[in-house]
């Protein structure tokens, strides 16, 4: 029956005159197709094949047949776009009788079997009825780029396979990007810059361009960016600077939301989500697990602890404490204890929750002060544990601060709904 496929005829990556199919009429999925291609005076290989008694090439009917083959695989490939199909071997090659223009070419393939990834098929070309040219055909599946015929990509650019590149995108001379990776509409990616795999980069985003520091002179600096991550639209990441230490650097399964920003020399880690306009000053640390609120700030030279949250709208001048909620701006910043709903997300069980908001209590809530509630915690021995160990070890090694504020007594609670 007739099959519409205009995105898998698209998908073939021929254009006229290399095209030669004009319609499918036949198809199992999987199994079979058939298509016509109708042989015309006007196809190009007639010109010198051979003047004045026009024949068509055998090897343009061994071509046919491929092409025909590479729809019937394609098509069970449907969520794989940048599946490519690649000749390996043609076998028991037969031509039977010519084909001239104004004849209708039949061409049909079924499918016989996979071994170690190669594809073998049998096509069968024919004239009325009868065979004029087949072949055995060996095929395999590749993944390969696919960049949109608008996008500009450097050619030095590396992109891995199955990496799609979108309209208008453009990828500059220095980039290498991973394997399954997608760049959106509008996007950019300059600079020397190295994503990982499984990345995916919305439209109009921004990555790898010099930073917006004033003492930046050209020097080479670079981002690097690990595997799995989600840049949404027109989130900006920019590259570190010499005084920096070079390098911006971002982990892996990291969602930034919409116009986040990471500035220059920043260290992202793991799993982190940043909501819509969240923002990063130079400098600054987000360790796994942390989250930062929309339309929120983080200082340069900042620390925000693991698992941390950082609620909407706050700016963060100080260390921001692990496993805990910070919420509010510059002096009015206050610590709202644990982040428990976030931890049990995450999976932390309840016994070492619990051994954080003892831990808390004696930071917040005594009447200690910071190094004797240090000494209290560390003294405690059912307060060991290794969260417990790293919250200490954070404070004691913080060079701006950390936000300790507790909040008023008659202040809302906070959740990381909020």
């Amino acid at each position: 029956m007739p099959l519409d496929i205009p995105l898998i005829l698209d998908r073939l990556t021929y254009r006229y005159p290399s095209l030669l199919i004009d319609s499918i009429v036949e198809h199992e999925p999987g199994h079979r197709i058939a298509v016509v291609k109708n042989v015309t005076v006007n196809e190009e290989y007639f010109q010198g094949h051979f003047p004045g008694s026009p024949l068509m090439p055998g090897v343009m009917m061994i071509e046919a047949l491929v092409q025909v083959a590479t729809l019937l695989l394609l098509d069970d490939t449907k969520d794989v776009p940048t599946a490519r199909v690649l000749l390996r071997g043609v076998d028991n090659a037969k031509f039977r009788k010519q084909v001239v223009p104004g004849d209708r070419l039949f061409l049909e393939v079924t499918l016989n079997g996979e071994s170690d990834g190669v594809y073998v098929s049998h096509g069968v070309a024919k004239v009325d009825e009868q065979t004029v040219a087949e072949a055995e055909l060996r095929v395999t599946l590749e993944d390969s780029t696919h960049i949109d015929a608008t996008a500009k990509v450097h050619p030095n650019a590396m992109l891995g396979e199955g990496t799609i590149v979108d309209r208008h995108a453009i990828i500059g001379s220095g980039v290498k990007i991973g394997r399954h990776c997608r760049v959106g509409a509008s996007a950019v990616i300059d600079g020397d810059t190295e994503i990982g795999d499984n990345c995916e980069i919305f439209p109009f985003a921004s990555v790898g361009l010099i930073p917006q520091d004033t003492k930046y002179h050209g020097e080479k600096t670079r981002l690097v960016v690990g595997s799995g991550n989600v840049f949404r639209e027109g989130v900006t990441i920019h590259c570190g600077t010499a005084g920096g230490g070079g390098v911006t650097r971002i982990g892996n399964d990291n969602l930034l939301m919409a116009y986040a920003h990471v500035a220059h020399d920043c260290i992202v880690g793991n799993k982190t989500i940043f909501a819509n306009s969240g923002t990063l000053a130079g400098h600054v640390v987000v360790e796994d697990g942390a989250t930062i609120g929309a339309f929120s700030a983080v200082h340069q030279f900042c620390r925000v602890g693991r698992e941390a949250y950082i609620g909407g709208y706050s700016v963060v001048t100080m260390d921001a404490l692990p496993y805990g909620k910070t919420v509010g701006s510059r002096a009015m910043a206050r610590v709202y204890g644990v982040n428990t709903i976030g931890l049990e997300r995450r999976g932390f069980p309840q016994e070492t929750i619990g051994r954080l908001k003892q831990a808390y209590r004696h930071l917040l809530q005594s009447k200690l002060n910071t190094s004797q509630a240090l000494d209290r915690i560390d003294s405690e021995s059912h307060l060991d544990g290794p969260e417990v160990r790293y919250l200490v070890d954070f404070i004691r090694s913080s060079k701006r601060g950390v936000n300790l504020r507790r909040p008023p007594k008659q202040a809302e609670p906070v959740g990381v709904e909020d």
